[in-house]
C-alpha cells in the first residue's frame, strides 16, 4: 500500500513538473533543441517509473525494528543539528561531533568515535580549504 500510495504523490509531482518544465523557454537558442528536453525529458522518465511502481504488484513490506527506527531518528536529528550548528560552530567542529554521533550509532566505543571524529574534520576541513580551495566557516568561537 505504501508503495501505491508513493507512486500516486509521485505521479502528481511529475506532472506539475513537467507542466513547469514545457513552460521553459530561452531568449536565444544557444543550443539546437533549447533547454526544455532535458528536464522533459527527465519528467517523463520519472513519470513512466511511477506509472510502474504503481501498476506492479507489491510487495510484502515488513517494517524494521525498533531499534532501527531509533538509529534513523537519532542520525535525522545530528543530521539537523549539523546543519544548524555549521556556521557558529564551524566546520572541523560540527564535522567531529557529527562523525563522533555516527561512530556509536554504528557500534564504535565513546573514544575511538570521538578520535576518529577529531581527525575527520580537521582532514576534511584542510583538503577542502587548502587543496579544493573551498572556503568552510571555523566557527563563531574562533574570532
Amino acid at each position: 500500500m505504501s508503495d501505491r500510495i508513493f507512486a500516486s504523490i509521485w505521479i502528481l509531482l511529475c506532472l506539475g513538473g513537467l507542466v513547469v518544465a514545457w513552460q521553459i523557454h530561452s531568449e536565444y537558442s544557444y543550443e539546437p533543441v533549447g533547454p526544455r528536453p532535458f528536464p522533459v525529458g527527465i519528467l517523463a522518465l520519472m513519470l513512466l517509473c511511477a506509472v510502474l511502481l504503481l501498476l506492479r504488484h507489491p510487495d510484502l513490506v515488513e517494517w524494521p525494528h525498533k531499534t532501527v527506527l531509533q538509529r534513523l531518528l537519532i542520525m535525522v536529528i545530528a543530521l539537523t543539528l549539523y546543519a544548524w550548528g555549521f556556521e557558529w560552530l564551524g566546520f572541523p567542529l560540527a564535522t567531529a561531533l557529527l562523525t563522533a554521533v555516527f561512530g556509536m550509532l554504528f557500534g564504535a566505543t565513546l573514544p575511538a568515535a570521538l578520535v576518529a571524529g577529531a581527525l575527520m574534520g580537521v582532514t576534511f576541513w584542510y583538503a577542502f580549504d587548502s587543496l579544493l580551495d573551498v572556503t568552510l566557516p571555523l566557527g563563531a568561537w574562533s574570532s
